[in-house]
């Protein structure tokens, strides 16, 4: 059964965009860092925590009223139809750009026979995740083709929790899991080697302790916000949204080696107050003007299938300064045609591949309702 669709946050669409345009900068300015210390757009890696939350918020309001319609099977179908295509396209462009790969920065990966590239890429389809013996980029990735998908893998199971229990806790139920999760990710970040609470992409204990820890807090409290939080409308709030996750991302590294527990309360202030703040803000605001509509509509549209294709292209890049001993002073105007070319990539994915096969799965799918 197809159910109406309900209005959009266009603001909350259109920050969900910009953090995305961050996450590119952020991975192609990593190639020029030589540790977390250094990294540029320092805590652009939170931005995977902010989806989260913006995940979790998003789909309490598509899809907590609508149980008494929908089956937890519907439920799975829709979120199967909204996600999986940009799965399977990332991968694909990942495995087409991993053919012709070859660089000091993966010695060996001209060995990787054809056989094991295609399987990889078809268990990459299904976002299951690869063992670390399976790995044949060399970076210890569950999705070594396009390493953002490890995400989405917590997503999918964040969402499978949602389905089938936490969709019925009530609010104060789901404020003890709240208030859980954020002890387990307080723990995480001051018990973390790194002082920060990057990781979560190999299938180890240690690294799916970081995954769990980074998607059970945000998502589950973004579902609180929207269930409990009373929205208040704020005067250009998607200019001061967007500059708050610019300042979030952008602050340099505290405290440096000698007191990595520093940058750890960073991180987790960031995910527990800001983050929340910032959607609260973003949920109460109204766009005005034809122009700040068409920006917010534009980075929201490519916000999803800009995150599930562009890691390839850095890939890419990362060779090319590996290889080149490029320092950023001379490689930036190839940085700038990277992410100029991952916006295009996303675009050109969005209307003539996403769009048209997510419709027609819709069609298939549901046109028995």
């Amino acid at each position: 059964m197809q159910l109406a669709s309900k209005p959009h946050y266009p603001i909350l669409d259109g920050l969900r965009g910009v953090a995305a345009l961050l996450v590119v900068a952020f991975h192609i300015l990593e190639s020029h860092s030589t540790s977390h210390l250094d990294l540029m757009i320092n805590h652009g890696y939170l931005a995977v925590d902010f989806f989260f939350l913006l995940s979790g918020f998003v789909v309490a309001y598509a899809y907590d009223d609508r149980w008494s319609k929908m089956s937890i099977g519907g439920f799975f179908k829709r979120r199967l139809v909204r996600l999986q295509p940009l799965v399977v396209m990332g991968m694909l462009i990942g495995a087409l750009c991993f053919y012709f790969q070859d660089s000091v920065l993966w010695p060996g990966i001209h060995e990787v026979p054809v056989w094991k590239l295609i399987l990889v890429t078809l268990i990459g389809f299904t976002l299951l995740p690869l063992p670390i013996s399976m790995d044949i980029r060399g970076w210890q990735e569950m999705h070594p083709l396009n390493g953002p998908g490890w995400s989405l893998f917590f997503e999918y199971i964040a969402n499978i929790l949602y389905a089938l229990f936490v969709r019925k806790f009530s609010n104060k139920a789901l404020s003890l899991l709240v208030f859980l999760s954020a002890c387990f990710l307080v723990h995480l970040s001051l018990t973390s080697k790194t002082g920060d609470i990057i990781g979560g992409w190999s299938l180890n204990l240690e690294q799916l302790h970081i995954g769990f820890a980074r998607v059970m807090y945000p998502f589950f409290a973004g579902l609180l916000l929207c269930r409990t939080v009373k929205l208040v409308k704020v005067k250009n709030a998607f200019f001061w949204s967007s500059l708050l996750i610019l300042v979030v991302f952008s602050i340099p590294r505290i405290g440096g080696a000698e007191n990595l527990w520093m940058n750890a309360i960073y991180d987790v202030v960031s995910v527990i107050v800001f983050f929340p703040v910032i959607v609260w803000l973003g949920a109460g605001g109204e766009v005005t003007g034809k122009y700040a509509t068409k920006i917010c509509k534009f980075l929201g549209d490519i916000s999803y299938p800009i995150y599930m294709t562009h890691f390839p292209l850095v890939c890419i890049y990362n060779a090319w300064v590996a290889d080149h001993k490029m320092p950023l002073k001379e490689a930036y105007p190839m940085g700038i045609l990277v992410f100029c070319s991952a916006v295009l990539l996303a675009w050109v994915c969005l209307k003539w591949y996403d769009e048209p096969v997510r419709a027609w799965l819709k069609k298939k799918v549901f046109s028995a309702g």
